[in-house]
């Protein structure tokens, strides 16, 4: 069925520049007609109104934005969300593995994807690189249930053998297992549907040297794969890094050398890269997902974004539930603006803040661009999936007078992703199906 929808569409045509608040990359296109044809995808946008043979939604004065992509989430963790009183390293242990071992069980690892997923939608998001837990069968899990909803997921089994608990362990005497699990995932997920298999490496830490070698392997052997692990996140982290791999230069050394930067390559938090670490992973093409919730949450550190962006490098925006405090992506950018406002204030830097634009960015083209799946998503454009959120602008009686006395349109929008949530969407379609829509 043919459908067109009416509503103010904001996206973006290319990465706005740090600090301006009027971007020509800014594609604002108010009361116009977004087209999705029966194959789900985009064919027009369009200030009239099409023919009869289109069904209409009309939805004036409402934000049409393309869905939110999540670079970076732990699906078994939003039983450990708002845990008290850890940094990483003690948090890992004391909740994020225990919630894990539970998944072994593969009827609660199945209810656990599905609560998951759901909630996800409900936020907005209609894409994320997902952690699921180290039994493939979760990750099976993840690929069914995100076919069954049209979602675009990239996931892998969790590859951990050493420094966690049994019943999370791969078996370091048998790396070979660890890699039919891999291989047998790539075969029935990879390219299917929107899913898309990610090397899973939990951490360096966690993995043996002939694991990590394993895990390279496998990327050297198709270049289709991604890859998703954690770098630099906190200091006491790195520093244990170092004492597990004197031999390499930095903690990202330690997956750069075995063949696990690459174009496909995510990397969650990359709080404390030098300029050689930054330089690599610009030569390499890999990407950073910033995770500013869970940054703050844990007390990692700030991620100076400005300087990441400086040297080329690609950062997409990350809820990282558990350490994140929500899924929703508009409290992930609003945290992230906090980030960069502390950064910059503890260094009496004068840099410009971060601007709605570049935040907004980062979690939709931007991300998309980060992902190499800018042909597919990220933007309202003809040809590309008809994955998209509607929003009200205020739902309170607060932000609907503060939408009133915004001046610009910047002002507009950075109001309404600071003070807006769950309560604002509307819905959430993915491929052209509606996948959440709000109770009255």
């Amino acid at each position: 069925m043919k459908r067109a929808y009416l509503a103010d569409l904001l996206d973006f045509t290319a990465a706005p520049a740090w600090g301006e608040r009027e971007s020509l990359t800014v594609r604002w296109r108010p009361a116009h007609w977004l087209l999705v044809d029966g194959s789900g995808r985009i064919v027009a946008v369009q200030p009239e109104a099409p023919g009869p043979d289109w069904v209409h939604d009309r939805q004036p004065g409402r934000l049409l934005l393309p869905g939110f992509i999540d670079c970076h989430v732990h699906s078994p963790q939003i039983g450990v969300l708002g845990s008290w009183g850890s940094e990483l390293l003690d948090w890992l242990n004391t909740y994020t593995f225990p919630a894990e071992t539970a998944w072994s069980d593969p009827a609660v690892a199945a209810r656990g994807t599905a609560h998951f997923l759901d909630a996800l939608l409900a936020h907005g998001t209609t894409a994320a690189a997902v952690f699921p837990t180290v039994h493939a069968h979760s990750a099976a899990a993840l690929f069914e249930g995100a076919a069954a909803r049209g979602m675009r997921m990239i996931a892998g089994k969790v590859l951990m053998d050493r420094h966690c608990p049994p019943g999370l362990s791969d078996d370091p005497a048998d790396v070979a297992r660890a890699e039919r699990d891999c291989v047998d995932l790539i075969d029935r997920h990879h390219g299917r549907d929107r899913n898309a298999y990610a090397v899973t490496v939990r951490f360096a830490p966690t993995s043996t040297p002939a694991q990590l070698a394993m895990a390279g392997a496998l990327c050297r052997a198709d270049p289709t794969l991604y890859m998703q692990t954690h770098v630099a996140e906190n200091r006491a982290e790195g520093r244990w890094v170092a004492e597990l791999f004197g031999d390499a230069r930095s903690y990202l050394d330690v997956y750069d050398r075995v063949g696990l930067v690459h174009p496909r390559a995510l990397l969650a938090h990359g709080i404390w890269l030098d300029d050689t670490d930054r330089a690599v992973l610009r030569e390499r093409g890999a990407a950073v997902a910033h995770c500013p919730s869970s940054n703050l949450f844990l007390g990692s550190g700030l991620l100076d974004w400005p300087r990441l962006q400086r040297q080329g490098v690609a950062v997409g925006l990350a809820s990282d539930v558990g350490g994140g405090t929500s899924l929703s992506m508009l409290r992930t950018l609003a945290a992230a603006y906090q980030v960069q406002a502390l950064r910059a204030g503890l260094a009496e830097a004068t840099e410009p803040r971060l601007t709605a634009w570049v935040a907004l960015d980062a979690a939709t083209r931007g991300a998309a661009a980060a992902l190499q799946l800018g042909h597919e998503i990220g933007r309202l454009e003809p040809g590309l999936m008809a994955d998209f959120t509607l929003w009200d602008w205020q739902a309170t009686e607060v932000d609907r007078e503060r939408q009133r006395l915004a001046r610009d349109l910047h002002e507009r929008v950075f109001a309404w992703l600071t003070l807006a949530d769950e309560r604002h969407l509307v819905g959430t379609w993915v491929g052209g199906q509606p996948r959440y829509a709000r109770t009255p």
